[in-house]
């Protein structure tokens, strides 16, 4: 009996890992990495824990828990750069508050972004939206913000109306809410925190550190001053060891021998000089991980039977694509004329040392160049001109002066251009088929 158990025993194991070393085709193999990774990177997921915020973590979970659990009202601001981890802070406190069976009966949440709510009057059907009290509110007619919010909260009352649900207003983007008119949305929101009408909680999110200043003073004077500061403390070593992570599939993908050769490539990707150069520039313009991702996305993208491993070329491919100049690849887009007159437009600025130019006077400099040729090719009559150069305006490659230029007659209405002499020059070397003689002009141009 008990040689049969350990013969049974040994079966079960090896089958586990006859399971685990099954080859797939390496169609299938490419199409569960696609799968696995674009999830990664597209998903954003939380990590387990959070590292080197531990503390601003702890203060965030207690804050909101006297709100969640003892009816305190709070509010408080988190600061830091753009890809610190502030949402991810407030995503991992919100996950740990969910696991508390008080707070996931009681706590409503209601999300708003500065950028989507750019009035109080949008910001207040999405609070109402979200707190699903459309049906309550119906064609009421209320004579002030701060009435209609009082009555969206009193909605939110128990049923022996003692005590209200507590509710958590996250404000991304908090700055842009400083410009509301009289910043009535923040003055009611915090008036609310101070006193005892609701239990409610402000968390703004923000990457501005003057934010305060922003604030009036009957809002400032309601705030509660609290803030939390995360700074970015990744090192490049750290920044490098993050995309090896990321890139590495997992030990339970289905083909063992593919995903210990992919992860062995990936391995050897992260330690070759130059990837290493192109992480160091990404690195040091921008440490936000959502940048990092459409990097990775790129490179992933590139990822074919044919090719079923990332090479360092088309990180570096990746790279360009990511770090392209979106106005010197509209230049590849114009028509010959339109690139005359950005020429033209150069040479004006090179002349009188960046003032401000007309449309008569880029056409003059345009004839200048026609008087030099006998090809009949760049011969445009005046509309077709004043057509092009409207079209250079509605591209913002070129854009007027100032406002009370919009009065004058468009011939002369003073613009300027938007480009520098290296977004010209490259655009010319890669526009296809560009006339010698333009790179030519182009070239005395900046002489």
């Amino acid at each position: 009996m008990y040689l049969y158990v350990l013969q049974f025993s040994f079966l079960r194991i090896m089958s586990k890992r006859k399971a685990k070393e099954a080859h797939l085709p390496i169609g299938e193999c490419i199409d569960q990495v696609h799968l696995i990774l674009r999830k990664r990177f597209c998903h954003q997921q939380l990590p387990d824990k959070l590292e080197g915020v531990e503390a601003q973590h702890k203060h965030l979970v207690e804050l909101l828990k006297r709100t969640a659990v003892h009816g305190e009202s709070n509010s408080v601001l988190i600061v830091g750069p753009r890809g610190a981890g502030k949402t991810t802070l407030l995503r991992s406190v919100l996950r740990e508050l969910s696991e508390v069976t008080e707070v996931q009966k009681n706590l409503l949440q209601v999300h708003l972004n500065g950028l989507l709510q750019t009035d109080d009057r949008i910001a207040l059907k999405e609070i109402t939206r979200q707190l699903h009290l459309e049906n309550v509110v119906g064609d009421r007619v209320f004579g002030s913000f701060a009435e209609n919010l009082a009555f969206l909260l009193d909605a939110l009352k128990k049923g022996d109306r003692s005590s209200s649900r507590p509710v958590l207003f996250v404000l991304d983007e908090f700055d842009l809410f400083a410009h509301h008119k009289n910043q009535t949305l923040l003055y009611n929101l915090f008036d609310v925190s101070q006193s005892a009408q609701a239990p409610i909680a402000v968390v703004g999110l923000t990457c501005r550190l003057d934010v305060l200043e922003l604030l009036e003073k009957r809002v400032k004077s309601r705030f509660s001053h609290r803030q939390i500061h995360l700074l970015s403390s990744l090192t490049f070593p750290q920044y490098v060891a993050r995309v090896q992570t990321q890139l590495s599939l997992p030990d339970d993908f289905p083909d063992g021998k593919f995903v210990r050769e992919w992860n062995a490539a990936v391995a050897t990707l992260c330690e070759d000089k130059s990837v290493e150069d192109v992480l160091r520039r990404h690195f040091n313009s921008s440490k936000d991980f959502r940048s990092l991702h459409m990097l990775l996305m790129l490179c992933l993208s590139r990822v074919s039977v044919a090719k079923p491993v990332i090479t360092p070329a088309d990180l570096l491919d990746a790279s360009r694509s990511c770090l392209a100049d979106a106005q010197a690849n509209m230049l590849h887009g114009l028509s010959i004329l339109e690139l005359c007159l950005i020429i033209a437009m150069k040479h004006l600025n090179d002349v009188y040392e960046g003032e401000p130019f007309n449309l008569q006077m880029v056409h003059n400099e345009f004839k200048k160049f026609l008087q030099r040729k006998s090809n009949s090719m760049y011969n445009f009559e005046q509309p077709v001109i004043m057509k092009a150069f409207e079209h250079l305006q509605q591209l913002e490659l070129i854009q007027p002066a100032d406002s009370s230029s919009a009065k004058t007659q468009r011939e002369y209405q003073l613009m300027r251009l938007m480009l520098d002499h290296s977004q010209i020059m490259e655009a010319l070397q890669k526009y296809p088929q560009c006339p010698t003689d333009l790179k030519q002009w182009a070239t005395s141009a900046f002489a």
